[in-house]
């Protein structure tokens, strides 16, 4: 058994989507982020950094894992799916959960920021940082033109790279001129268990700005 604590972010959709995929039972935790329950001292035994989404396998000793990849990681391991063995085929799935990890959800969640939440509209911010998460989505684009999926089979690198990619318009991104991209989106939104993950926890009403602005300041963004 596993207890998930995540809210409905692209962070937490990465771990939802992955346990439907796996099959695994676990127990969905809704942490209220506004509230900064992510932050009270019961969390912060689980997570130290005090974010979503962490987990807590109760079959392995009460075995806490953070940080959205780790989490991915963790669980392909554990069941010997989502990821190859082989060190090659490892190591490409690797790499473009790495991709996510430090390109693609970082980028995006700036352009979150600066285009949605920052009270002042600050548009050099704006443009950096929806330039540079187009440039990413390019990137994979043009991946996807000679690839079915990001590392051979379907893995934790797609579902880590869609649970942000598919949020580009709340980035002000647009995909219109990606067909390869478009098609990769459209492929992994029609498999069940994604569609099952994306729900949970189901997503409340999108905060306002100022109230938005007061959590990223507190560092309750994930």
């Amino acid at each position: 058994m596993i207890d998930l604590y995540t809210a409905a972010t692209p962070n937490g959709h990465k771990v939802s989507i992955a346990l439907e995929e796996l099959e695994l039972t676990y127990t969905l935790h809704t942490l209220d982020l506004m509230a900064g329950e992510q932050k009270q001292p019961w969390f912060l035994a689980i997570n130290p950094n005090g974010r979503i989404p962490a987990i807590v396998d109760r079959a392995e000793d009460n075995f806490a894992v953070f940080e959205s990849g780790a989490i991915l990681i963790y669980l392909a391991e554990k069941t010997g799916e989502l990821m190859p063995t082989d060190a090659r085929g490892r190591s490409q799935v690797l790499q473009w959960l790495m991709f996510q990890m430090g390109g693609i959800g970082p980028m995006m969640g700036q352009a979150n920021v600066f285009h949605r939440y920052f009270p002042e509209k600050i548009q050099p911010a704006i443009d950096r940082y929806q330039g540079e998460s187009k440039r990413l989505l390019r990137v994979l684009d043009a991946h996807l033109a000679q690839h079915e999926y990001l590392a051979g089979e379907y893995s934790i690198a797609d579902i880590a790279n869609w649970a942000w990619v598919h949020t580009h318009e709340w980035s002000g991104v647009t995909v219109d001129d990606l067909p390869h991209l478009q098609r990769w989106l459209a492929a992994i939104a029609a498999r069940p268990a994604v569609q099952r993950g994306i729900l949970l926890p189901p997503r409340a009403e999108r905060p306002n700005p100022t109230t938005a602005s007061s959590m990223l300041e507190r560092g309750q963004s994930r």
